[in-house]
């Protein structure tokens, strides 16, 4: 795995090499691992998205909308949660595995092949878990299933180990193997281990095992909290010269910039088509309901439906600019960093999320009694889905020479646009939500304007900051007086072409 001073162009990162590497690599029986990695990463965002449609399709009849089945839905989409963020940590160790394993052979690419047909079984045993929420053979295999991804992981570490030619050259090269891979295997057993008492606990005492399962997620930053406070405190109880950097809970420590983007794409994507799916399953209308109840008027069925279709396309817009958002983020990203990594993937979480919000708005016509606590909720949805890429860009400009590029630093002349960019949706989804405080009467309307809003925002807001900008300059171009020049005139051009950053230095 790349350290913290790899340059960002290292091939060996991803197990990439080149053209005349890779004929030499397949007659050795070795390949390139990058199609493999492309394969997972699409399977895992796939799967880690498809879990939220028990919690999107979980029936709510008017007069059942209570406290009750309000506790219900939360619940449901706290263990949603839980569940994509353990899939998620599955992701990220599955990156870092392929950080150390530089190379596949056919003998690896069937134990990922079973890893990925283990995960996939994920979304089946979560459906169990919310359908069935008192009984513990949900929570049972859903362990049962984390447990087996942790195993095969842990023999695709044991044998790349035992072929070291399939390791990255720094792994390969290194003095400290055997400590290498004591560390890799007891950084990936953790979580299965956690799962694995968690089975057990579900058997009799069944609050129990969620905290377990939780604990899966969080505990690995706590410990290493807790380890860091304990380095400052008595200093550290290993000899530096034995310490492994790499494979670790490190948050500054580097991810794969480029699997970052596959997996939060392929995320986008999925939420983008279950949308689709959605308004074909529900508003496709019955031929028998439109010839009795319209006439034989296909137009008139679906003009009844216009409730869900304006849904729909409000949806898909915040779905495609939080993408646009993330996109605009990344394109500036040199290094995405571990904490970047966890920052990301809440954000996606709440983005999977927004199946369900297009469900809560597309009930409007239906369930016109309950429209402002859906209003609500898809306002708080939108929130959390961007304030978490604001916190992306927070924690990148806090180590911002290591992690972003020059433009979007403090002062650059990207800066104050992205902030701008990025600030957009959670400003108008919390205002939203304050309105619809004070105007209760008026929720739907205010929802619907500003899902029409913030499209026309993100086209006049570059317009706008350059022409704020420009005045800017302007205004302090005429509060500057004029300077007498000294020296050569060409002399004089240079400096002031020199000169010439985002706004005039002051004098």
């Amino acid at each position: 795995m790349s350290g913290p001073g790899t340059s960002e162009q290292e091939p060996s990162v991803q197990g990439d090499s080149p053209p005349g590497r890779r004929d030499e690599d397949a007659g050795e029986g070795t390949q390139s691992s990058h199609r493999m990695l492309g394969f997972s990463d699409a399977l895992l965002s796939i799967i880690a998205t498809v879990m939220i449609l028990p919690v999107t399709h979980t029936e709510i009849s008017p007069e059942q909308f209570d406290r009750s089945m309000q506790r219900l839905l939360a619940t449901r989409i706290a263990v949603y949660l839980m569940t994509f963020l353990i899939v998620t940590g599955a992701w990220a160790a599955h990156t870092r595995l392929f950080q150390v394993v530089g190379k596949i052979d056919d003998t690896l690419a069937l134990l990922n092949l079973a890893c990925m047909m283990t995960i996939t079984f994920l979304p089946y045993t979560f459906a169990l878990m919310v359908t069935f929420p008192d009984v513990t053979l949900g929570i049972f295999l859903f362990c049962v299933c984390v447990i087996t991804i942790g195993a095969v992981q842990a023999l695709i570490v044991g044998y790349a180990f035992y072929f070291p030619h399939l390791l990255s050259p720094q792994i390969r090269c290194s003095a400290h193997r055997a400590l290498c891979r004591r560390q890799v295997l007891r950084i990936i057993l953790r979580g299965p281990v956690l799962c694995l008492l968690a089975a057990v606990f579900s058997l009799f005492f069944f609050p129990m095992s969620y905290l377990l399962m939780a604990s899966v997620v969080f505990l690995p930053y706590v410990s290493k909290a807790a380890s860091w406070c304990k380095d400052r405190l008595v200093g550290r109880t290993e000899p530096t010269a034995h310490r492994v950097e790499f494979f670790t809970l490190d948050l500054h420590e580097p991810l794969s910039k480029e699997r970052v983007e596959a997996f939060s794409d392929g995320v986008y994507a999925i939420v983008a088509t279950l949308l689709i799916l959605d308004i074909c399953a529900d508003s496709i209308p019955d031929p028998k309901a439109v010839a009795s109840d319209f006439g034989g008027s296909l137009l008139a069925a679906l003009g009844a439906r216009g409730p869900r279709f304006l849904a729909y396309f409000g949806s898909f817009a915040t779905v495609g600019l939080l993408w646009f958002t993330h996109h605009s983020l990344f394109l500036h990203v040199r290094k995405a960093t571990g904490a970047m990594g966890l920052l990301n993937a809440l954000s996606l979480a709440f983005v999977g999320g927004l199946p369900l919000a297009y469900q809560q708005t597309s009930a409007f016509a239906r369930q016109p009694r309950d429209e402002l606590e859906r209003v609500r909720l898809s306002c708080a949805i939108i929130f959390l889905a961007s304030i978490f890429q604001v916190a992306i860009w927070t924690a990148a400009l806090l180590r911002e020479a290591e992690t972003l590029r020059p433009a979007v630093r403090f002062g650059g002349p990207e800066h104050t646009f992205m902030l701008a960019k990025l600030a957009l949706y959670p400003c108008t989804s919390l205002l939203a939500f304050a309105a619809t405080c004070l105007l209760s009467r008026f929720s739907t309307f205010i929802f619907h304007l500003t899902q029409i809003a913030v499209p026309c925002g993100f086209l006049l807001l570059r317009l706008l900051l350059r022409l704020a900008l420009a005045g800017l300059r302007g205004l302090q171009g005429l509060a500057r007086p004029a300077r007498p020049q000294r020296g050569p005139p060409g002399e004089a051009a240079a400096s002031a072409d020199v000169q010439s950053p985002l706004l005039p230095a002051p004098c």
